[in-house]
């Protein structure tokens, strides 16, 4: 008996769309391995797609590629994940056992879990889903799990749940489930949710196992693991992590420490035109305070440009700033009274032409208070956006120019 245990596809969850493509890419590679593998059945815990409603694409996608299962008698079990389930409860997961391509074994009924039998194996499946928020502990709470741990035979718990026993450092502050909201006396636990690599035995629970993302699904993954992965494992518990990598990566990292905003540009350009990323998805982090210059006079659009033939660009510089913009402190009584010593405390860093600086202050001022305007009860938000847009123009008097 051999099986695969694969979790957090998230397939269609990247906002570009070379990556998004990756991703469902990494799920048609994993079935056509699987089928190579000669693996029994398949088990999927979790966040099979980044979205309750997948996008047709995605679903056409991983449609074609669980039928491709189906057609060589390799049943697809699962469980939902908490980027699968809707407010609502519903999910597209339900869709596609409706059509038979897959077995959903969530199933919670009366604070009981049944189980589902692999007809080929005998294998004994059952699990429990994962909910935003981690609310799937109120399930847990009311589990009655003496039935499930008599059960005999070869038993696998699907579960999409970070346990807090096995928390990594990074993971911290993030809400778990004590080990003992599993049941006991399962031969495989196959876990999903938290995105990194784990297996061990657990005593009286069996081999504990998280295979990590099927491909990364943020910079910072992306930058930590390079590629995805899942699990074969056999009857006698052996386990060959399968790596799917479809794309290399190349990551960059810069200060902008004791810089300024030409030297730091200068700096990435000699690091990105010395390499190779042909083809490769290339990772660029910027972190660290500017001497002088604003990190916008970089312009990283022009230095992504220039990068030829790489498959995809990611820049990080949620760390980026400036010492030209650095805060200041404030004391003031009222909201006003906050809002116009920020004003007079920043009007120096950006200069606007022909204007002194009590022109300037009342100019921001208007300007705050043309944005600041709420919509009306009832108002179209095509209209409310027009009369938004309207007054701006006349504040900047540009009636002439603007169409």
């Amino acid at each position: 008996m051999k099986f695969a245990h694969l979790s957090d596809c998230h397939v269609g969850g990247w906002r570009e769309e070379e990556l998004k493509a990756l991703s469902i890419e990494a799920f048609t590679r994993t079935a056509n391995i699987c089928k190579e593998e000669g693996v029994d059945f398949i088990i999927i815990a979790g966040d099979l797609f980044n979205s309750s409603i997948p996008a047709i694409e995605a679903l056409k996608d991983v449609t074609t590629a669980l039928k491709s299962m189906k057609d060589s008698n390799i049943p697809v079990y699962c469980v939902p994940g908490s980027h699968d389930f809707s407010p609502s409860n519903k999910t597209m997961l339900d869709v596609l056992e409706n059509a038979g391509l897959l077995i959903n074994v969530y199933k919670f009924v009366n604070n009981k879990l049944s189980i589902t039998i692999d007809q080929k194996t005998k294998t004994k499946i059952t699990g429990m889903c994962g909910l935003r928020g981690s609310l799937e502990k109120l399930q847990y709470a009311t589990l009655l799990k003496d039935e499930l741990e008599k059960e005999d035979g070869f038993k696998i718990f699907v579960f999409h749940t970070l346990l807090n026993e096995l928390k990594p450092k990074q993971f911290d502050e993030i809400e778990g489930e004590p080990l003992a909201s599993l049941p006991k006396n399962f031969n495989y636990y196959a876990g999903g949710h938290p995105h990194f690599v784990y297996s061990a035995d657990r005593q009286g629970y069996g081999k504990i196992a998280y295979p990590g993302p099927l491909f990364p699904n943020n910079f910072k993954e992306l930058e930590d693991l390079h590629h995805g992965g899942f699990y074969i494992i056999d009857e006698r518990l052996s386990m060959k992590r399968i790596p799917i990598e479809l794309k290399k990566v190349i990551k960059f990292s810069f200060s902008a420490e004791n810089k300024t905003s030409q030297q730091l540009k200068e700096d990435v350009l000699k690091a990105l035109n010395s390499s190779d990323c042909a083809d490769k998805i290339v990772l660029i982090r910027i972190s660290g305070a500017l001497s002088a210059g604003k990190p916008s006079d970089i312009d990283l659009n022009s230095i992504v440009a220039s990068i030829k033939h790489a498959y995809c660009v990611l820049r990080n510089t949620a760390k980026l700033t400036s010492k030209e913009f650095e805060e200041q402190p404030i004391e003031a009584a009222s909201v006003e009274g906050i809002e116009e010593k920020v004003i007079k405390d920043h009007l120096g860093q950006i200069k606007f032409k022909d204007l002194d600086k009590d022109q300037e202050l009342v100019l921001v001022q208007n300007m705050m208070d043309v944005f600041n305007k709420e919509k009306d009860e009832g108002e179209r938000n095509i209209d409310f956006e027009a009369r938004i847009t309207k007054d701006a123009v006349k504040l900047f008097h540009l009636e002439e120019v603007w169409g």
